[in-house]
């Protein structure tokens, strides 16, 4: 019964991660933390460990993927290394500056707005061309919007990997990790 209720709650958290993936926050990294809790609660056992690892492994191939995905369509636009480099920085000062203001959504707002202002300030510096920069800041909120919807595609992998293993794990391993409260005889007063 307990296992039931941790894969219950480990759904919830990998749901969680998801969404979160998707609004621009952290997500895939509490679907990392909970693969590894995951696994310590299955005892370290080979099977959580390498899924914990693939996970692990998944994440950073998200954030890799999201970061550079917007630089590299620039680039195809045949957009300048600064308009590459403008539309990358200005997309992660737009995650700060509109998330507050705009709690949830603002981060995406945002980092898109900044992608489009970061790359065409970096074309306008480096050929001073309107039409070029504008072209490489709609070729890096295209990458951005690619890359963010890898990374929210790798955050729905890693919760079903994740799931997948919980519901495959032994149920002895995990009961024997979680400690219970075992009713203790009462103690019989001491009679004369």
């Amino acid at each position: 019964m307990l296992e039931v209720l941790f894969i219950i709650g480990l759904a919830l958290v990998c749901l969680l991660g998801t969404a979160a993936t998707a609004l621009k926050l952290p997500g895939t990294w509490l679907i990392v933390i909970s693969a590894f809790v995951w696994s310590w609660l299955a005892n370290w056992s080979q099977s959580s460990l390498i899924v914990a690892s693939l996970i692990l492994f998944a994440a950073v191939v998200g954030e890799v993927l999201e970061t550079i995905a917007s630089a590299v369509m620039a680039k195809r636009a045949g957009a300048s290394k600064e308009a590459a480099w403008g539309g990358l920085i200005g997309g992660f000062l737009g995650i700060f500056l509109f998330a507050i203001p705009l709690f949830l959504i603002g981060s995406i707002i945002g980092a898109m707005l900044g992608c489009f202002v970061g790359a065409m300030i970096g074309e306008l510096i480096a050929r001073n061309e309107l039409r070029q920069g504008s072209r490489a800041g709609l070729f890096a909120v295209a990458g951005f919007v690619l890359g963010s919807a890898a990374k929210v595609l790798i955050a729905f992998w890693m919760s079903v990997l994740l799931l997948g293993l919980a519901l495959c794990s032994p149920a002895k391993q995990i009961e024997q990790t979680i400690p219970t409260i075992e009713n203790e005889a009462p103690v019989q007063a001491i009679t004369e």
